[in-house]
């Protein structure tokens, strides 16, 4: 008899995350497998505020929409899938107004998750695609360790491609955020 295990829903992770014991946890889910999010280095946390100011500067000053850090998001038909990205900007025609008190049942337009030292690059690399699979634009996977990012976005014909930037080049925000350009020096200084 093969063992089955268990498929976790959105529901099971809220509920996970109101415990008070479990309060500080965090989770998310690719196709129903819990995966814990451990908390941040002071080096990642660090990355994703100067990404969210630098971010939310730009957004703000334009009227594009808001920049979030840590916030739950599931395609809203699949109640199996939530991630929750280091930073996202959400495009004021698909952010919820007022802000929901729950998970956004949608993905951002940009996703930024920042590499762990608890975590591989084939595991960011998967949320990625996941992201990419549910309507996200464009994903920069930051990778500290290499000061480098990979960005992701779908090719012509729809399939997931990758380019990694390094220290001396810079991120663009392409059609998501037009205008905006992040020299990754400013990430990893020398």
């Amino acid at each position: 008899m093969a063992i089955r295990e268990r498929l976790y829903t959105i529901d099971d992770i809220w509920r996970l995350e109101q415990q008070p014991l479990r309060a500080a946890e965090r989770y998310y889910l690719i196709d129903g497998e819990l995966i814990t999010k451990m908390s941040p280095s002071q080096h990642h946390a660090l990355i994703a505020s100067e990404l969210a100011r630098l971010l939310g500067n730009y957004v703000v000053a334009r009227g594009l929409g808001r920049v979030l850090v840590e916030c739950g998001y599931h395609p809203p038909h699949d109640r199996r899938t939530v991630l929750l990205p280091d930073v996202s900007f959400e495009s004021s025609a698909r952010a919820a107004q007022p802000p929901l008190l729950s998970y956004a049942p949608y993905m951002p337009d940009l996703a930024v998750e920042i590499l762990s030292p608890t975590q591989t690059l084939a595991q960011l690399q998967r949320k990625a695609q996941v992201y990419l699979a549910h309507g996200t634009e464009i994903v920069w996977l930051v990778l500290p360790g290499r000061a480098s990012v990979e960005v992701w976005r779908r090719s012509a014909d729809g399939a997931p491609v990758n380019e990694r930037i390094r220290r001396d080049g810079s991120l663009s925000g392409e059609g998501v955020l037009p205008g905006f350009t992040l020299e990754l020096r400013r990430l990893f200084p020398d």
